[in-house]
């Protein structure tokens, strides 16, 4: 077999989605050219040889950086009006893994993960500490302005007045705004009850080797420092030389479930396909009243992307080329 017949990637930006009776077609474009960018920044590492870890963190980069998925610059705002990040990045080849939690003014969460995996001999680090290792190692910082979204700020103000703790977005709760500030149809951006956001991505090289990266800014109007499923190991991210896995969705049963290692410990245990492992993983997480999906690619290229939401904006490539994005099931 041609080894690069095995390239793979696929990419998220979260489950749970615009209610498709709402969406415009100019909107829907914009989210999938999201989707697209990513997968491009993705797929010219692994196109040229590159390896799988490489990709992941390339791609995730690119929805980082893009404002209307809840990452990075699109971060939702906490109780208190900040942003709060968590990120992970793990190596299928080696296990080796790192994590950033409850870090601020970080411009791409998932660089400073993988300086963790690289540079210190911990897997997660959080809060105050985790801002310090990412001022000693000199990553983008940006300040508040940066990551200053009007509609993640009018989620914000909304979820104060019904003192209620969402998801990204809640239905009844629409945005006003573009990332670019123009003003839109207050009902194009209605979201279904519980919609999540994440963005995350896994790839598969030439050789075979795997890796996964998510990222997240977490829940709108959240207080206490919640940390969700995103930065925990197996929970919400996960590679090994059977699969890579990255989940979105509701943290907390991703947690619970263990989501992203339910997927390889089924492979392994169970002897079952991707597909099969990934599809039964979502109907544990439906069975704990959990909601979300998740990506994940195996050491042959294989892709699998199930959700038990409205929709989950999602994007793959393998070795074909083509690019395909999709929202809804």
């Amino acid at each position: 077999m041609n080894i690069m017949s095995k390239i793979a990637l696929a990419v998220h930006g979260g489950a749970g989605t615009i209610l498709r009776s709402f969406i415009t077609a100019d909107l829907e474009a914009e989210y999938r050219g999201g989707l697209e960018d990513a997968l491009k920044a993705g797929w010219a590492i692994l196109q040229s040889g590159g390896p799988a870890l490489d990709a992941v963190e390339a791609a995730v980069v690119s929805l980082e950086d893009f404002p209307l998925f809840n990452a990075g610059r699109g971060a939702v705002f906490t109780h208190d009006g900040k942003n709060e990040l968590d990120a992970a990045i793990m190596n299928g080849r080696t296990l080796d893994a790192g994590a950033v939690a409850f870090v601020k003014n970080v411009k791409n969460p998932v660089r400073l993960a993988r300086l963790v995996m690289e540079r210190t001999n911990h897997i997660l680090l959080a809060g105050p500490g985790a801002n310090e290792f990412a001022r000693e190692t000199g990553v983008d910082l940006a300040d508040d302005d940066y990551f200053f979204t009007e509609h993640r700020y009018e989620q914000l103000l909304r979820a104060r007045e019904d003192c209620i703790v969402q998801l990204d977005h809640a239905a009844g709760q629409p945005d006003l705004a573009d990332a670019a500030g123009s003003v839109i149809d207050n009902t194009v951006l209605l979201h279904t009850s519980k919609p999540i956001g994440t963005v995350g991505a896994v790839a598969c090289d030439g050789n075979g080797f795997l890796a996964a990266a998510t990222s997240t800014g977490g829940m709108t109007n959240k207080k206490f420092g919640r940390v969700g499923d995103t930065p925990i190991i197996g929970a919400g991210n996960y590679a090994d030389n059977v699969c890579a896995v990255s989940c979105t969705g509701h943290g907390e049963y991703f947690m619970i479930g263990v989501t992203a290692y339910d997927v390889a410990a089924r492979m392994k245990y169970k002897n079952l396909t991707l597909e099969a492992a990934s599809r039964e993983a979502i109907e544990h997480l439906t069975d704990i009243k959990g909601e979300g999906g998740l990506i994940a690619v195996d050491a042959n290229g294989n892709v699998a992307l199930p959700f038990n939401s409205e929709g989950m904006y999602r994007g793959w490539v393998t070795a074909d080329g083509e690019i395909r994005t999709a929202i809804y099931s």
